[in-house]
């Protein structure tokens, strides 16, 4: 019989997956940890993508590189469970204040935008 318990993560325990320290790569997005390690090759902007946001939160990078439907959809599989409901609201006070991101990533996001446009036109609008 197969479990349907989600199984529960700590921002903690996702950073360890870094894909430095241990060679897996996990990645939070809006409150789900994936394990992108085996799709690192496959992605179409190719790995440094997903590894510059390993162990970390990647949903502002996600949704501003404008992932279709069928991206979205195909990362179902690579889904390994989600974060702590502590960890889901602390994640969340520390995105958003007054509507922008407030982690120094933000910056970082902003200003590689137009760049990862060109690498990545499949993962674009």
């Amino acid at each position: 019989m197969i479990s349907s318990e989600v199984k529960l993560y700590t921002l903690e325990e996702v950073a360890k997956h870094d894909g430095e320290k241990d060679r897996r790569v996990w990645c939070v997005i809006r409150d789900i940890v994936y394990d992108f390690t085996d799709y690192l090759e496959q992605h179409p902007g190719g790995g440094e993508l997903i590894t510059e946001f390993a162990g970390k939160d990647g949903t502002v990078a996600f949704d501003d590189f404008g992932h279709s439907s069928d991206a979205k959809n195909d990362m179902k599989q690579y889904k390994i469970g989600e974060l702590v409901e502590e960890d889901k609201r602390a994640n969340r006070k520390k995105k958003i204040v007054n509507g922008n991101e407030v982690t120094a990533e933000t910056a970082n996001v902003q200003t590689r935008r137009p760049f990862f446009k060109i690498l990545c036109g499949s993962c674009v609008a």
